[in-house]
């Protein structure tokens, strides 16, 4: 039996899809569940020429052996789903725990023409905030209750604990970062919903007991899209200068970029229970990494920092993403 969680220590876009897509294929788990929000966070998948921003599928498909699932703590809007699906082929693999919340085209209306949300909170406008609250009222519809998604239908917990007791291997897979969470981060600029370790495996019905180890991701270079304090952030024309600009995977603003956080990364460690944790653009920290897939060829530079951002987090760096591909990754887990 084994089970982690992968989850993001800033404020999302850490490049969590990166790290799970890499374990999925090393470690080999039987299931990938999705745990968090709803589509209002992705990852970007490449298909031929172009890319898609993928927002409901768990990043762990490209590992083709791994059944996906959707944890009945995640909103699940039908038609996103539905078309991503398709578009990843992973129709005959999928599952959505029939007690998803669901959201309808009038949640996202209620987001975008919500003042509050759209303009000073910064929503992305996909309904999630409106259709949580409709589900604490208890007037929601369940996943269970939707035709289009009968097929899919099943119930994660017991598929995930049943896979455990069998001594599978699983992965569970969160979604936006530490700092937006609705208990944990700058509130009142977070998302609906708790985005820590506990609340993913909470979303797929997994006890604390169970899991064995929690990945937190860290990017060198923290990002955050939308409204709400920054301590680090640089200006533009600072980060321009280091060649950082990057854009939303849902919504395609702008992120704002900054400088490393350590008290954050430390607290976010803390709440979390990281075991290990994952530093993923390290070759913007020092351009010569880039590539590299052994430690000990990372320059002084880069490992300086490496070695700060452990003191900080006060637990190993086990992996190192110096690059945008999967392979371009340093695996140092054996070594615990």
């Amino acid at each position: 039996m084994s089970c982690t969680i992968i989850v993001g220590g800033f404020f999302g876009d850490e490049g969590k899809g990166k790290i799970v897509a890499h374990i999925a294929h090393q470690d080999r788990p039987s299931i990938i569940s999705r745990g968090g929000v709803g589509p209002n966070a992705g990852h970007t998948v490449r298909i031929g020429e172009k890319e898609y921003g993928v927002r409901m599928v768990p990043s762990g498909f490209v590992y083709p052996e791994a059944t996906l699932m959707i944890g009945s703590g995640v909103l699940v809007d039908p038609r996103v789903f539905l078309h991503e699906v398709d578009l990843l082929g992973v129709r005959e693999r999928i599952f959505v725990d029939g007690r998803c919340g669901v959201i309808e085209e009038e949640h996202i209306a209620r987001d975008r023409g919500s003042e509050h949300l759209r303009k000073k909170i910064g929503s992305t406008g996909t309904g999630c905030g409106p259709a949580n609250a409709d589900r604490v009222l208890r007037t929601s519809r369940q996943a269970k209750d939707v035709p289009e998604l009968a097929d899919f239908v099943t119930d994660v917990a017991q598929d995930i604990n049943s896979a455990l007791d069998n001594g599978e291997m699983v992965l569970l897979e969160g979604t936006q970062g530490f700092g937006i969470s609705l208990y944990f981060g700058t509130y009142p600029y977070v998302t609906s919903k708790d985005t820590s370790a506990s609340q993913i495996a909470a979303d797929n019905g997994v006890g604390p007991t169970r899991i064995d180890d929690v990945i937190v991701v860290f990017k060198a270079y923290p990002t955050r899209v939308g409204e709400g304090p920054f301590s680090t952030e640089m200006t533009a024309e600072q980060s321009h200068k280091l060649g950082i600009e990057e854009f939303g995977t849902v919504t395609h603003r702008q992120r704002r970029i900054g400088t490393w956080d350590g008290e954050m990364a430390r607290y976010s460690a803390m709440i979390n229970g990281c075991t290990q944790a994952a530093i993923t653009g390290i070759d913007r920290i020092d351009p010569a990494c880039f590539g590299v897939t052994e430690y000990d060829r990372l320059t002084k530079k880069a490992k300086d920092f490496i070695a700060q951002a452990e003191e900080d987090i006060g637990k190993p760096v086990t992996l190192i993403s110096t690059g945008p591909e999967i392979s371009q990754i340093i695996d140092l887990r054996s070594e615990l």
